[in-house]
């Protein structure tokens, strides 16, 4: 069953760490099957707080979200985004088509 890596991003602080994340959080994709679904698109806010934005990636299990978020390379990439940025991100299970 495929699995969702949501990312929201509360707000900015550091455009040039986020400009690094975004570059390394790039290069940590190779090797992992990512499908991005949505990133930092326009956003209408229906209930709850203001975002600065949501990317949502798509993989083939929590297994292989997991095993992306924790590499070596992500756990790097990510030390920037915690600088650049204030984010919530979690993974959740996909609904299997009937």
């Amino acid at each position: 069953m495929s699995a969702y890596v949501v990312m929201i991003r509360k707000g900015t602080s550091d455009d040039h760490e986020m400009a690094t994340y975004r570059t390394m959080a790039k290069l940590a994709r190779e090797g992992h099957e990512v499908t991005p679904i949505a990133a930092y698109g326009e956003l209408d806010v229906l209930e709850g707080d203001d975002l600065d934005g949501v990317a949502i990636n798509r993989f083939p299990s929590m297994d292989a979200a997991r095993e992306w978020y924790n590499s070596d390379r992500y756990q790097q990439a990510m030390i920037h985004r915690h600088r650049g940025a204030d984010y919530q991100v979690f993974v959740i299970d996909g609904v299997d088509q009937p």
